[in-house]
């Protein structure tokens, strides 16, 4: 089971560059918390203020150990720079499949010529 994390801040205007900054510096030592299996950082292409954090985590624990951090302390202090409140969505994934699937699906749908 995987945990994902999103976290969607919608940046001030004139705070895009701070909070930019801010997120960018966060990524490398989250990585390095043990349990990240991943963490990005993702700017919304028709918003350049809104960001998208979003983060796998190989169980809970890790992600509550990441939560109570001083780098996620950092993540909510950026709430002033906000025009809207932070929200955070956490997602227990159970089960996923990738590109094999989709092809395989996709043969299953589309007729030959």
């Amino acid at each position: 089971m995987i945990i994902l994390i999103r976290t969607i801040m919608n940046v001030l205007p004139e705070k895009q560059k701070e909070v930019l900054q801010t997120l960018l510096s966060l990524i490398e030592p989250s990585e390095n918390e043990k349990g990240c299996l991943n963490y990005g950082v993702f700017n919304d292409v028709e918003d350049k203020n809104v960001f998208n954090i979003i983060s796998e985590w190989e169980n809970r624990q890790h992600l509550d150990h990441h939560i109570n951090s001083n780098r996620f302390s950092v993540l909510l202090g950026t709430k002033s720079l906000l025009c809207k409140p932070l929200k955070i969505q956490i997602l227990t994934v159970s089960d996923s499949e990738g590109l094999k699937a989709v092809n395989s699906l996709r043969k299953k749908l589309i007729p030959p010529n």
